[in-house]
């Protein structure tokens, strides 16, 4: 049986960005010759069959949506039918042969590699085509076209999740966070942990009185450097402290500056205390060699005792954890901070990420097919099957209009083949779609809703919540303060500027250096850290920091869509 509160871990897994495999299928796209459809609008959406390919560059299971329960209910609207195709490979390089060959799948979620597809010219304008037959997206992107529509005055894509009504914050954090197995704030009695130093110092008596877990040597502290994640361990000094993640630069809260944080203060004093616990023996030995199945198979073996993370990126191994049936090896984020005077800011605040979203291509033949299968998407009455269902079947509604679940229908939600076969795995990201909540108040997203994080506790998640007399664990950590122009990761930094070389090589230098100072002789710290610093700075550091203080003043401005 499937513990409940997975519903919410499955939910994250389905939102995880991995880049993994897919290939051509020349017969997919298919495309309709009724030249009628130009006459249409968005209430008069053809019903003549169609098949699109849509490539997807996320991790994930190729089909037809008509496959799925919400996918044929969508072509019976619509008479629209998609061919989706995950990735297979290296993103860029497939994306590079899309581009030299000059020929597109009808429809694309590129994900980062957005840039080279709008500069290859392979995406339509959308503009006229929104007018004329996407009402409903017209509206629920409302606040926010201005956002991605480019400076020529063109939008051509959409992206995901525009906020709607009100912010629903999330009960259980899926953001970075430190994480610990929550039986050791047990053996210690609950105590409140906040510090940098508190945490490690938890973690290594623990280790000290059980260098064994169930037969496996125990691995104190571990973290994920594979490939593209690198940032997962190059970001921790931002949170340590006191910001929430705005990518390569914090942004001051007085004069809205931004600065790197790569060669700063906050991360020698991390990598510092990582090569102390390193020479201490705490720190595992295969950290920075490690792939991402490895990280995840050595999470999931209840043998590691601490590491940082977002949530949403180790959602398999919390799965794992929890089917092992001992509630003291699962995980609690902990809102950890460099001393007591810094309040943490794990949880991120609102945001729209314009940088991200699927295009049409000028191979797709009549496009506003595609806009019209969006634009009846996006409707209210459809994210809600989308999310949760059908009333009666998959939640319930309370006497006073609130969406909640029985155990059963937790249950039966939670299943992956179920959420497969229904449609929501394929539909609840990398379309156009809501954040927020519905028109009645009700969250967009289950695992935002309360009544559903609070159905999900069990007896054991209910100790450790008395223990701190919280309701959901989410509320060990501050509130987002506001920061209008959350995340600066979002811009859009164009391929060959000066932003995006340092970067690329900023990334490179911290993937060649970080792993030196950790590993190295304490009494070797210094000379590594300061061989690090040198060959940062000689990148282009000053204009890095100046091309994102701008981005953050323009936003602030209202601008959006800031380019050079």
């Amino acid at each position: 049986m499937v513990k409940k509160k997975s519903f919410l871990l499955f939910m994250l897994v389905g939102f995880m960005l991995l880049f993994v495999a897919c290939g051509n299928d020349d017969d997919a796209a298919a495309t309709d010759d009724d030249e009628s459809t130009d006459e249409e609008t968005s209430e008069e959406v053809s019903d003549e069959p169609v098949t699109y390919h849509f490539f997807n560059a996320t991790s994930g299971q190729d089909l037809h949506t008509n496959e799925t329960e919400l996918g044929a209910l969508f072509e019976e609207q619509t008479g629209v039918n998609f061919q989706v195709e995950h990735l297979v490979g290296d993103l860029n390089e497939r994306i590079g042969v899309m581009v030299a060959s000059g020929e597109y799948p009808d429809t694309i979620a590129p994900q980062a590699g957005l840039d080279m597809l709008l500069d290859a010219g392979a995406f339509i304008p959308l503009n006229d085509l929104l007018e004329e037959h996407g009402p409903n997206i017209l509206e629920m992107y409302d606040d926010y076209i201005d956002r991605f529509t480019l400076p020529d005055g063109n939008i051509y894509y959409i992206p995901f999740g525009a906020n709607v009504n009100e912010y629903q914050p999330i009960p259980n954090t899926d953001q970075g966070a430190f994480w610990m197995q929550r039986g050791i704030l047990k053996e210690a009695g609950f105590p409140e942990v906040n510090t940098l130093d508190e945490y490690f110092d938890l973690i290594t008596d623990y280790a000290d009185e059980n260098p064994e877990i169930d037969g496996m040597n125990t691995v104190p502290f571990t973290g994920l450097t594979y490939d593209t994640s690198f940032f997962v361990f190059s970001n921790v000094p931002m949170h340590l402290a006191g910001y929430p993640n705005d990518g390569g630069v914090i942004v001051d809260m007085d004069t809205h500056e931004a600065n790197v944080y790569g060669d700063s203060e906050y991360a020698e004093d991390y990598l510092r205390k990582l090569n102390e616990l390193n020479a201490e023996g705490y720190i595992d030995q295969e950290m920075f060699v490690m792939n991402y199945d490895d990280y995840l198979a050595k999470l999931s073996s209840g043998r590691v005792l601490g590491f940082f993370d977002y949530g949403w990126n180790f959602a398999q191994a919390r799965i794992a954890i929890e089917d092992m049936g001992d509630p003291d090896k699962e995980y609690i984020a902990l809102p950890i901070t460099f001393d007591e005077s810094i309040e943490d800011q794990y949880m991120d605040p609102p945001a729209f990420t314009q940088n991200r979203g699927v295009g049409i291509t000028v191979d797709a033949e009549n496009p506003e097919r595609i806009i019209q299968f969006w634009d009846n998407l996006i409707k209210e009455e459809n994210q809600r099957k989308v999310m949760w269902g059908y009333e009666g079947e998959h939640y319930e509604v309370d006497e006073d209009g609130r969406y909640y679940r029985t155990d059963e229908q937790i249950e039966l939600t939670s299943d992956q083949d179920w959420r497969e076969d229904f449609g929501m795995t394929t539909f609840e990201w990398d379309w156009p779609r809501i954040n927020g909540s519905f028109s009645d108040g009700n969250a967009v997203e289950p695992r935002r809703q309360p009544e559903v994080a609070l159905a999900e506790y069990d007896e054991d998640d209910m100790e450790y919540l008395e223990a701190y007399d919280i309701d959901t664990f989410s509320e060990l950590f501050a509130a987002p303060q506001d920061r209008p122009w959350f995340p600066a990761w979002s811009a859009n930094v164009e391929q060959g500027s000066d932003p995006q070389i340092f970067e690329e090589r900023s990334d490179e230098v911290l993937k060649r250096h970080y792993p030196r100072i950790v590993l190295a002789e304490p009494e070797d710290f210094d000379d590594e850290w300061n061989e690090f610093v040198e060959a940062y700075r000689s990148l282009d550091v000053e204009a890095y920091e100046e091309y994102f203080t701008r981005v953050v003043q323009e936003r602030l401005d209202g601008n959006w869509q800031f380019a050079d």
